[in-house]
């Protein structure tokens, strides 16, 4: 609840003029820099008490009697604070040399907590969809780009994790957001504990193998259980295989049960995504290499991930099924979704880390050059006239939903700050 109070207070929505408890007037100049860290909860607010400019911090809590609950009396780090804001004023408060400090009681707007109230129910819609139209489309606009360089930022944070938990490799690192990319959302978790579970230096040993390449990666997925009853050649052999490669490179296949295939396409089965990262290690994976080098546009990207399923795969969608007609290659649009979710991110990750300003801005302009994604989410909100003109924008309008809508922090959305602050106006 206290985290209302305190957006109430820097938002300044309420207004700017108040009285204390003691009737002094309090006009709010400047309410401050927000603390998440110990100490008082807004740094150097400027106020005026009673025409007199103040300097000092702002503590905000529901009982006045918390000040002492939480010890403040006695912290010399509260010693400064020129206002006490509370909801409820049930004593008054003083700091450690007993001097006592001005206290504000902050009425929380009706129709601001019936707003917010609506906003944070169950996501099923979005909630504001109703004001959308309301919100200057410069603020619509300023808010997407901030969005598209969030969800970039966040993905570049996921892989520096890897780069440093992998020792500053970065084609290990490329293989295991690659890996990832190849879950395409719903198997992303299990695909990237695969990639973590094989050093890139055994696949490289065997990068002239493909046989061999799909024993190690599918040993290890846990797909090759010898005791299935599954009388496949091909999967027999590779049991036999990853049998012996498992004992020479001590490897360990993840436990059961991670795999998912619900609402899943058969040619979107794990197998097949699995025998594509096998195919990208042929011959020595250094993709992450060939990004560096040529990687210069979308369309160059995009050829990049011209990785196939050959062989046992060019006809099989999962071991011991019936061979079909199935297409052998990548779609395009799963290419560009590889740009999107791989490719993309690593050279804006390295970028990022080099500070290579130009690399960072031709990681981004690559973004505005590929197509919006097109799923569930992005079609909501083109019904309610956000449209994505490239994946830049359809990157900013999954962040939004998953973000912000999904977890309910409409006060921290400027959509969600535009309709509350209409609320009480």
């Amino acid at each position: 609840m206290e985290e209302l109070y305190h957006y109430l207070w820097k938002t300044g929505i309420h207004g700017s003029d108040f009285k204390d408890v003691d009737g002094s007037e309090i006009e709010v100049i400047d309410p401050g820099i927000h603390n998440l860290d110990s100490g008082p909860d807004f740094f150097n607010s400027k106020l005026k008490i009673n025409g007199v400019e103040w300097i000092g911090n702002v503590e905000i809590h529901i009982k006045a009697s918390d000040w002492y609950k939480h010890g403040h009396d006695k912290d010399p780090a509260y010693d400064n604070v020129i206002l006490h804001v509370v909801a409820v004023s049930d004593r008054r408060v003083a700091r450690c040399d007993g001097t006592n400090i001005p206290q504000l009681i902050f009425t929380m707007p009706d129709k601001f907590y019936r707003t917010l109230s609506t906003l944070s129910e169950d996501i099923e819609n979005v909630k504001c969809a109703s004001m959308l139209s309301t919100v200057p489309e410069l603020n619509k606009t300023d808010w997407l780009e901030s969005l598209s360089i969030e969800r970039m930022q966040q993905k570049a944070l996921r892989v520096k994790n890897n780069l440093e938990a992998g020792n500053g490799d970065w084609e290990q690192t490329c293989f295991i957001t690659l890996a990832r990319g190849f879950g395409f959302g719903l198997n992303g978790d299990p695909f990237e504990l695969l990639a973590k579970s094989i050093p890139l230096r055994i696949l490289h040993h065997h990068s002239d193998n493909p046989f061999q390449l799909e024993a190690i990666l599918f040993g290890n997925s846990g797909m090759l259980d010898a005791t299935s009853h599954l009388f496949d050649d091909y999967f027999q052999g590779l049991c036999r295989e990853y049998y012996f490669l498992a004992r020479k490179y001590n490897l360990k296949p993840l436990r059961q049960g991670l795999w998912k295939y619900s609402r899943t396409r058969p040619q979107n089965f794990p197998h097949r995504r699995i025998a594509f990262l096998a195919n990208s290690a042929l011959g020595g994976f250094s993709l992450f290499s060939k990004m560096l080098e040529s990687a210069k546009d979308a369309e160059t990207m995009i050829n990049l991930f011209d990785f196939k399923a050959e062989g046992y795969w060019e006809n099989h969608y999962s071991f011991g099924s019936d061979p079909v007609n199935v297409a052998f290659e990548l779609s395009r649009a799963s290419k560009i979704l590889l740009c999107i979710n791989v490719g993309v991110p690593l050279l804006y990750s390295y970028a990022s880390t080099i500070g290579n300003l130009e690399l960072a801005e031709r990681a981004l302009s690559i973004m505005e050059e590929l197509p919006a994604e097109k799923n569930s989410i992005i079609s909501q909100w083109n019904v309610l006239g956000l449209e994505a003109k490239n994946a830049s924008g359809s990157q900013a309008l999954i962040h939004l939903r998953k973000e912000f809508c999904e977890k309910n922090k409409c006060m921290f959305c400027r959509f969600g700050h535009h309709y509350l602050r209409k609320s009480v106006n």
